[in-house]
């Protein structure tokens, strides 16, 4: 077979050799740098200082990798190298995103939380050139520090003035409950007094004092109509005046302790309701200062926090390994590929070779017809080679 279609083997293989040596020449090699971030732990222990922002939490790192993977930061860092020029804005964002890889590897778990966190993040770029590479692989690393502080930072500060405006809303409120009650006191300072209990012994005393008067003032009337009229008109006349100025004085305490009866009867009337109400004052009065403890102690922690993530104590991310200049190239090499296209030449000339045979079968041997009848040929002809045999007549 091979003999039969030697031209057409010979010329799929060469052409096909051509073809992978021309494409391994054109072929760019490509250099890969990466750069290694480690989430490094806080100064300050989180038992002491509890933090709303983690630097080192997946869910961060995420929206970090978002942020930065977003179409105007992405076209920025390429006009900033001249990446991709001549291409169109949306080819240079796809082959900036398949150039440069952002990944992270898990920490231990520790079973707190279903956030998890991020131990070292590794952020890769692929490029034309080393230096290209390293520089690449370098801006979006720090990128990555500088845009994970400032979301961290952020969060802080959100977090930060959300607890003040709640504590400033409890005070107000607290304090429009306070001027209410005040005023409601106010409204009602003769049924406040005293307590019920208190107000209740007053007025029996009060009733008590009255029973006395009016026991005077009876003793007294009956003294007055007694009197002896045959005693000189002077004495009499003496006697009646004291009588009834002592009639007088009791008849005037007589009214002021009906008057203040009178009052304290309608205090202990309205009393319980008043006291209802005081008590509904109340409890809203703690309540409202339940949360606003609840929440000047979160305001509190969330000020340490801002505190300390402005000051970087807490997790954040660290270089541990700078970008370096790769020595070789993670394109495959061209003497391989172009070796590699020939050999696939040389078997695709084979097989097409061998397909050509099974398209046109041929007997050509006497085994090959009895195979293929099931008797053998009565002649065979040998295959003579005319243009050897006429040189061999010639040198004779």
């Amino acid at each position: 077979m091979v003999r039969r279609r030697f031209k057409l083997i010979a010329a799929v293989a060469i052409i096909g050799s051509a073809a992978s040596v021309f494409l391994a020449l054109g072929q760019q090699h490509m250099y890969q740098s990466a750069e290694v971030l480690q989430v490094a732990q806080p100064k300050v222990n989180d038992d002491l200082a509890p933090q709303t922002a983690g630097s080192g939490s997946a869910r961060h790192l995420q929206l970090v990798q978002q942020k930065l993977m977003a179409r105007d930061s992405v076209i920025e860092i390429a006009d900033k190298y001249d990446l991709f020029k001549g291409r169109r804005p949306n080819e240079r964002l796809v082959l900036m995103r398949e150039a440069v890889n952002i990944d992270g590897i898990a920490a231990a778990s520790d079973g707190a939380g279903d956030d998890g966190s991020v131990a070292v993040l590794t952020v890769s770029a692929r490029m034309e050139t080393p230096e290209l590479a390293r520089q690449v692989a370098h801006e979006f690393a720090q990128r990555t520090i500088d845009l994970s502080t400032r979301e961290s930072i952020t969060k802080a500060r959100e977090t930060l003035d959300f607890f003040v405006a709640e504590e400033q809303k409890l005070i107000d409120e607290l304090e429009t409950l306070e001027q209410e009650r005040t005023a409601f006191r106010r409204e009602n300072d003769l049924a406040i007094s005293g307590s019920l209990e208190f107000r209740q012994t007053q007025y029996a005393s009060i009733s008590s004092a009255l029973l006395e008067i009016e026991r005077e003032m009876i003793a007294l009337e009956r003294e007055l109509a007694g009197l002896d009229q045959g005693q000189r008109a002077a004495t009499l006349e003496q006697q009646t005046r004291d009588i009834q100025a002592e009639l007088a004085s009791l008849e005037e305490q007589h009214v002021l302790l009906e008057e203040r009866a009178d009052a304290l009867s309608s205090t202990i009337e309205t009393t319980p309701r008043i006291e209802r109400e005081l008590a509904a004052f109340d409890r809203r009065v703690e309540k409202l200062q339940d949360q606003l403890d609840v929440v000047s102690d979160r305001r509190a922690q969330a000020e340490v926090a801002y505190k300390l993530e402005k000051g970087r104590q807490t997790a954040r991310l660290t270089v541990i390994e700078p970008a370096s200049l790769p020595d070789y190239p993670v394109t495959p090499s061209r003497k391989k590929a172009a070796a590699l296209g020939g050999v696939m030449s040389v078997a695709a000339a084979l097989i097409l070779a061998f397909l050509l045979d099974l398209r046109h079968p041929v007997i050509r041997t006497s085994a090959h017809m009895k195979a293929r009848l099931g008797f053998a040929p009565v002649v065979t002809i040998p295959v003579v080679d005319g243009k050897r045999k006429r040189r061999r007549g010639s040198t004779g």
